[in-house]
């Protein structure tokens, strides 16, 4: 299985006023990034972050200058980046907060966000909404893409299980806003799904009218394994082709590179010896639906 990654980890982050009385000015240094007003971190570390990570940053900030006897409950997205859950469109700027009945004024990169009350879980230090609840709460106001996107990495992570989801959409009081998008994301959510790329074309697929294909098929031959297919619809392959398929790891001989893009084809090689028919796409692809119905469709998969 495939290694929750890590949470943001709070304790790079420094305040303004500590680097100051240690005789550090970071507004006058190139060394350092500002998360917020107040707060900052070393310039090599934030470029080192993912864009989840880097929202997760700001939610942390907001606790370290914001009065601390207040008990900040992150949600929707916010919450989502404290999990680690990914997101397909860009991370905003602004954190957000729960607000249960009385409305809250927003503050300069806090979004205060109305809704039902919840027992908070504590990640890092940090109340978030807990997963389930997060997954619905992108569901109801979010896209649908990334909804599935963060469901399928919480199932396939054991972040929470298809019940939980299950009865967090039910719990959703009837006739308000998302609750049939809430109930679609737990019928399309498959924790075979191995990166937000597959989610995404998932996505595509179910609006397309595509036959739901199944996930992770091993397929074989006289020589054994040949590999754990992302789509498979009995004769055809699906392969989305991330980032990660092809990474070449640091270091590597021009040579050696050039060996990971031989096995490759082999493999498809020898997936079409045994009579599959192979699609192929990519993260520009899975982002226009009429690329996927094109590239599915010359393979015989229709709508």
């Amino acid at each position: 299985p495939i290694s929750a990654p890590e949470p943001f980890d709070p304790q790079v982050l420094r305040l303004y006023s500590v680097l100051r009385r240690q005789g550090i000015d970071p507004k006058r240094h190139q060394g350092w990034a500002r998360v917020r007003r107040g707060v900052w971190v070393k310039a090599g570390t934030w470029a080192g972050l993912t864009p989840e990570q880097r929202h997760a940053a700001r939610a942390h900030a907001l606790t370290l200058v914001c009065d601390p006897d207040r008990s900040w409950t992150f949600t929707h997205e916010t919450a989502a980046a404290v999990w680690g859950l990914p997101r397909i469109e860009p991370w905003p700027d602004a954190v957000r907060t729960l607000v249960v009945g009385t409305r809250r004024r927003g503050s300069p990169g806090v979004r205060p966000t109305p809704g039902l009350d919840v027992v908070a879980e504590v990640v890092h230090g940090i109340r978030v909404t807990p997963v389930a609840r997060t997954v619905v709460d992108l569901a109801r106001s979010g896209s649908l893409p990334t909804a599935v996107a963060a469901a399928d990495h919480a199932l396939r992570h054991g972040l929470c299980t298809r019940d939980d989801l299950a009865r967090e959409a039910d719990a959703v009081p009837r006739r308000r806003r998302g609750r049939p998008q809430a109930a679609l994301v737990v019928d399309l959510a498959d924790g075979e799904s191995m990166s937000s790329g597959e989610s995404l074309s998932r996505v595509q697929m179910f609006r397309l009218g595509v036959p739901r294909p199944r996930l992770q098929v091993r397929h074989e031959d006289a020589q054994g394994l040949i590999g754990i297919v992302d789509f498979d619809w009995d004769g055809v392959v699906g392969e989305f082709d991330g980032k990660l398929k092809y990474k070449v790891p640091e270091g590597a001989t021009p040579e050696e590179a050039a060996e990971i893009l031989w096995q490759e084809k082999q493999r498809e090689d020898r997936l079409r010896r045994r009579d599959n028919r192979v699609a192929r796409w990519v993260w520009a692809d899975a982002m226009r639906p009429k690329s996927m119905v094109t590239i599915l469709g010359e393979q015989g998969i229709r709508p």
